[in-house]
């Protein structure tokens, strides 16, 4: 069982930087994957990075890619996402989730543990 809380979002002009963080419970994190989606009121929650359990491999959403990186600190059993040059329609509420395996990193279905979520508001 892991428990996910995500921090850090908030409100930010358009061109500004958040780093988000999600901070895992449980003795395993270092083997499970991990990403961040997001959700706009009304739409499907949407793929915006994932990370392997190792850090090795990374993988976008064309939308955020060269704008956004997601790292980990298995030590602190925590991933971030830093959001570079944000513009209002990454307005949203972002969520972390982690699962042990993974084969389609793009895919909701394909993580079991999520958190609750952090609003961003990117302004114009």
């Amino acid at each position: 069982q892991v428990q996910l809380v995500e921090s850090g979002g908030g409100l930010v002009q358009a061109g500004g930087s958040l780093r988000l963080s999600c901070a895992a419970s449980g003795r395993t994190f270092s083997s499970y994957a991990m990403c961040w989606f997001l959700q706009v009121p009304g739409t499907e929650r949407e793929f915006v990075a994932a990370i392997s359990w190792s850090g090795g491999s990374t993988y976008y959403a064309d939308s955020v890619k060269g704008r956004f990186t997601i790292s980990r600190d298995n030590a602190k059993n925590t991933v971030y996402l830093q959001m570079n040059s944000l513009k209002p329609e990454d307005t949203a509420v972002y969520y972390c989730a982690a699962s042990d395996i993974v084969v389609s990193p793009r895919r909701r279905e394909e993580y079991d543990y999520w958190g609750q979520g952090t609003q961003v508001t990117v302004s114009s």
